[in-house]
């Protein structure tokens, strides 16, 4: 291989996206010592992790439009007040 490091695998870059965290660490050595409860139970952390970053995302990006069209409206009527 000469160099050119490590081939990454895709189910790592399946793994690095669900938690990059959790790649690290089994790419350090450790590897995972919960049972199969608290697996499950952390595979609904990031799942609900998930959703609410989504909320979070659509929320900024509604408050930006919002923004916006405040602008919009208040240079409307700045514009309309001038040419009285």
């Amino acid at each position: 291989m000469g160099g050119r490091g490590k081939l990454i695998r895709a189910s790592e870059v399946g793994e690095y996206i669900f938690c990059a965290r959790a790649w690290r660490l089994r790419l350090d050595g450790y590897e995972p010592t919960a049972g199969r409860h608290a697996r499950e139970a952390g595979t609904a952390w990031h799942l609900g992790h998930g959703k609410s970053v989504r909320r979070a995302r659509r929320l900024q990006f509604v408050a930006a439009c919002a923004s916006f069209l405040a602008v919009v409206v208040a240079v409307l009527i700045l514009l309309s007040w001038w040419w009285r």
